[in-house]
């Protein structure tokens, strides 16, 4: 592959485009504490903030960042050059684990690490909205160390009040809570505990009530797992096709991700 030819390559010391996205950008956050000079210099060190601007001006298509440095940092350029999709008030995130005998999807690991019920409710619906983009048929349980009732902890009590939201918001959504991780999986163990559950056969999409939670699952899956194959983190919310990555991302992690923004971006600009 040759710079100018198979890709285009951006040297923010030459760019042409350098004074019409710095200027954009101090206009979108002079409000913010940033000034003239620091929108310049940001403009030519920050590779994630060039990528956003490029994206935000119909260069580019779809973003892809994260491989360096803190994902709050990647998440803050995000949110103040693209943006949030109508009607969603917050980013999550979503890492996917296609492991010997089952896929599944964890969520929120990355951005919020207290969601309270309406934001666990939000990212549910928009989680499950990119489990259908893999083809696969969403089916939701409400993770927790509560058991269907069993306990009135802040973090129980708030995932019974997610599952009311989701339901009201996604009445057709197969899902249940708050439920063990054992029940999430093993539909035998659910029917034991709670035989009138919605939810049939193992979940694919766990969602987890702290940031916590989710990371940690998350991470000792894949390790556990071995020669298990993930995709993510995938950014859930973001007005344009944007993913952050971490940077302990591997080459084959990058290209799963690629092909998924692919998609996404190829969905986004068929939408009427």
């Amino acid at each position: 592959m040759r710079a100018g030819e198979d890709f285009e390559l951006v040297n923010p010391d030459s760019d042409a485009r350098y004074k019409e996205l710095w200027q954009d950008y101090y206009e979108l956050t002079c409000r913010k504490g940033i000034g003239v000079e620091y929108a310049k210099r940001e403009m030519r060190r920050r590779t994630t903030l060039i990528g956003a601007m490029l994206l935000r001006h119909g260069y580019a298509d779809g973003l892809i960042c994260g491989t360096f440095g803190r994902h709050a940092l990647h998440l803050r350029f995000i949110a103040e050059v693209i943006g949030r999709k109508p009607g969603v008030d917050s980013f999550h995130a979503m890492n996917m684990l296609v492991l010997p005998n089952r896929t599944v999807f964890i969520g929120d690991t990355y951005v919020n690490y207290d969601p309270s019920a309406e934001q666990v409710a939000e990212m549910t619906v928009l989680a499950a909205e990119e489990v259908r983009r893999f083809g696969l048929v969403p089916k939701v349980a409400l993770l927790s160390h509560s058991s269907f009732g069993t306990e009135d902890t802040p973090t129980a009590i708030k995932m019974r009040k997610a599952l009311e939201l989701i339901v009201q918001r996604a009445p057709g959504l197969e899902v249940e809570g708050e439920m063990h991780g054992d029940a999430a999986l093993s539909e035998d163990i659910r029917r034991q505990v709670f035989p009138p559950s919605r939810l049939k056969g193992p979940a694919n999409l766990l969602v987890m009530p702290t940031l916590d939670a989710a990371n940690i699952a998350f991470n000792l899956l894949k390790t556990a797992a071995g020669d298990g194959l993930t995709v993510g983190p995938m950014l859930l919310g973001a007005a344009k096709p944007v993913h952050i990555l971490t940077p302990t991302a591997t080459v084959r992690r990058i290209v799963n991700v690629t092909a998924l923004l692919s998609v996404e971006v190829a969905q986004h600009q068929v939408r009427p």
